[in-house]
C-alpha cells in the first residue's frame, strides 16, 4: 500500500519486477509482497536490500524484532514492518517520507541464517511532488502531463478527476457511455486522450478552452489489474486583470448625467419598468444581472429573489442574512460593494445553469420592510451538455 497527498495506492503483489510510483513529500510508500510457502524453522528473517548501495540492507526483519545493526544509514528510522509477517506473510517493506534518492530496485529474500531465497523485485520510482501547469488567458487549450513505465494492457484504465477546490470526474479511458455519464456537465466536449497511450504510456489530458474556473488540482489515476498508479498535477489560470476605462466613465458619469438631464426622471421610470433580458451558454465562468438603482434613503437592504419567490442574496448580511439565502445559491452569488455608492447593485451569479433560467428581481427595502423600487432581470441560459 502507499500513500500520495492522503490518497491510498495498492500495488499488486502476486507480479514479480512490480513498479510502484510515488511522489516526494508524501508520508509513506509500501513495497508490496505476500509470502505463501513455508517459513524456516529455525532463525528465520525477511530482508529488503538495495544492491547499488553499500551497505545494500534496507531492512531486517526477524522473529523478535527489526534488527537495525548492519541497516544502510539513509534508512535509519525509516522503514517499518509488520511485527507478525513471519505468522501473516505480509512481508511488505513500508518506507517513510520517500526522497528522489530512494529510486531504485529493492529485492525482498528469506533466510534461515544459511541460505536465502529471492522472493520478489520491486522497483520504486520517487516524483517531484507534483507537476504544476499554467496557461494563460484565451488560450485554446492545455495539456496536464501523466506519464509511466509500466507496462499497460488492454485491461487498463485511466481516471482523470479533480481534487481541489471540489471533487469531479474530468475524462475517463476508455470512453463508453457508463463513463461518460460519471462526467462533470463543465467537461462535457471539452477533454481528450491520445488513442495510443496503452503503447506509449503517454496519459497526459488535454483540456480545451481553459478558463479560470478550471483552476484547481488534478489527479492522474492508472488501474492496470490490481495495480493503482497516481500523479497530481496543479493548473493555474493566468488572467490579466484589467477593468476598461469606458466602464469607469458609465458607472461615474452617466447617474449623474441621469440626474441633471431634464427627462432622465422619465427616462429612469422606463428603465424600472422593463425587464432587461441577458444571455449566457451554460459552462460559462459567470454571468452579470445588471441593477441600477439610485435612492435618498439610508439604512436600506438590497434584496435579490426569482419568480419562484427563492431569495437568491441579500446585502448587507445581517444576522438572519446568511440563513436567508436559499441554497442552491450558497457561495455562488456576489455584489461589487465598492460600486455600491455609484447606484450599481448588479450581481454575479457563478457557474450558470440551465436551472438558473429565471426572472430576477432587484429590490430596495427600508428599515420598515416597504419596497422602495425594483428592477427586473430575465437569465437565459443556453445549451445542454
Amino acid at each position: 500500500m502507499l500513500v500520495v497527498f492522503g490518497i491510498f495506492l495498492y500495488v499488486s503483489h502476486h507480479s514479480l519486477a512490480g513498479i510502484v510510483e510515488v511522489h516526494e513529500g508524501a508520508e509513506s510508500v509500501q513495497l508490496p509482497y505476500r509470502y505463501s510457502d513455508d517459513i524456516p524453522e529455525v532463525n528465520p528473517s525477511v530482508l529488503w536490500t538495495r544492491n547499488d548501495l553499500n551497505p545494500k540492507i534496507i531492512h531486517r526483519q526477524r522473529e523478535e524484532g527489526a534488527d537495525h545493526s548492519d541497516q544502510n544509514q539513509l534508512y535509519r528510522k525509516r522503514t517499518w514492518m509488520n511485527p507478525d509477517l513471519l505468522d501473516t506473510g505480509n512481508f511488505s517493506l513500508t518506507l517513510r517520507k520517500p526522497h528522489l534518492s530512494d529510486s531504485g530496485n529493492y529485492t525482498c529474500t528469506i533466510s534461515d541464517g544459511r541460505v536465502e531465497l529471492k522472493l520478489t523485485q520491486v522497483q520504486l520510482e520517487v516524483k517531484d511532488s507534483l507537476t504544476e501547469v499554467k496557461v494563460k488567458e484565451k488560450a485554446e487549450s492545455v495539456i496536464l502531463p501523466c506519464r509511466t513505465k509500466a507496462v499497460l494492457n488492454k485491461e487498463t484504465q485511466v481516471e482523470w478527476t479533480r481534487s481541489e477546490p471540489y471533487f469531479g470526474f474530468v475524462h475517463v479511458f476508455p470512453n463508453t457511455s457508463h463513463h461518460y455519464k460519471r462526467q462533470e456537465d463543465l467537461y462535457c466536449s471539452r477533454t481528450q486522450m491520445n488513442v495510443d497511450l496503452l503503447q506509449t504510456g503517454d496519459l497526459s489530458l488535454t483540456l480545451k478552452y481553459p478558463t479560470e474556473r478550471d483552476s484547481g488540482s488534478y489527479i492522474c489515476t492508472i488501474y492496470r489489474d490490481q495495480d493503482i498508479l497516481r500523479q497530481r498535477v496543479v493548473l493555474h489560470h493566468v488572467t490579466e486583470e484589467t477593468f476598461p476605462t469606458w466602464a469607469w466613465v458609465l458607472i461615474i458619469f452617466v447617474p449623474l448625467l441621469s440626474v441633471a438631464a431634464v427627462g432622465g426622471f422619465f427616462l429612469y421610470q422606463f428603465y424600472l419598468r422593463t425587464v432587461h433580458q441577458v444571455e449566457v451558454n451554460s459552462g460559462a465562468e459567470s454571468v452579470l444581472l445588471p441593477c441600477y438603482l439610485f435612492y435618498l434613503q439610508k439604512d436600506v437592504t438590497v434584496k435579490w429573489t426569482n419568480e419562484d419567490g427563492i431569495t437568491v442574496h441579500v446585502y448587507p448580511k445581517g444576522p438572519e442574512g446568511p440563513n436567508e439565502q436559499h441554497k442552491t445559491y450558497k457561495e455562488r452569488t456576489e455584489m461589487n460593494e465598492n460600486l455600491l455608492k455609484f447606484g450599481d447593485h448588479s450581481l454575479t451569479i457563478r457557474y450558470p445553469s440551465y436551472r438558473d433560467r429565471n426572472t430576477y428581481t432587484c429590490s430596495i427595502i427600508n428599515r420598515r420592510g416597504e419596497e422602495l423600487m425594483k428592477k427586473q432581470v430575465m437569465l437565459n441560459v443556453k445549451g445542454w451538455c
